[in-house]
């Protein structure tokens, strides 16, 4: 059985890669050459793994919003009807490992998402909305009181907040990850309870 701790196959490397480099420079600022080099093969090589920069960009961009998605629902399940504290606290857990591991993949869904053919794009929407529901639904049993629209933008808003790292500057000039991801934390939970007040 295949682990994360096996070493990342040619596809995930040249995702990662042009992830980094999409980011960085824009989608129409990087060319096939570049993400080949970056991976240590010919540009026309990476046509064997892709059919083209936008299919790199569509598997990257409904690649993340469906990994979250598995993840959230993986935690609910691993709670088995568990105290919703706790899983509310894994939740943030999980969306802090995203937001502070992928950055270029947060920088990429701001900028590039509209690029996306209709299809895709739907679908990432869709993936989304399904887990911000699984948020919503956690984050009412916490908070009983909460109405769900309220609920809902209180998940938004935090979203938002814990994907705002690709702004917190190099990931060389923050206090630590997990200094951050504490930090983070304290206030994503600050803001639902100020949501609920």
């Amino acid at each position: 059985m295949a682990t994360r701790t096996d070493a990342p196959t040619r596809r995930e490397q040249i995702l990662k890669e042009a992830a980094l480099l999409f980011a960085e420079r824009g989608f129409h600022g990087v060319g096939v050459d570049e993400i080949g080099a970056a991976v240590g093969i010919s540009g026309p090589g990476l046509y064997r793994h892709f059919a083209g920069k936008d299919a790199m960009l569509a598997e990257l961009l409904v690649g993340i919003s469906g990994r979250l998605l598995t993840g959230g629902k993986r935690r609910v399940a691993e709670s088995d009807g568990g105290d919703p504290e706790v899983l509310l606290d894994s939740l943030i857990e999980g969306h802090i490992d995203f937001a502070l591991d992928d950055r270029p993949l947060i920088t990429l869904h701001d900028r590039e998402l509209d690029r996306l053919r209709d299809s895709d794009r739907k679908l990432v929407r869709q993936l989304q909305r399904q887990y911000v529901e699984l948020w919503v639904e956690i984050l009412r049993e916490v908070y009983p009181s909460l109405a769900e629209p309220a609920a809902r933008s209180a998940v938004h808003s935090v979203f938002g907040l814990l994907n705002s790292t690709p702004h917190l500057g190099r990931p060389g000039s923050l206090p630590g990850r997990g200094a951050t991801a504490e930090l983070l934390h304290r206030m994503a939970r600050g803001a639902f309870a100020a949501a609920a007040a």
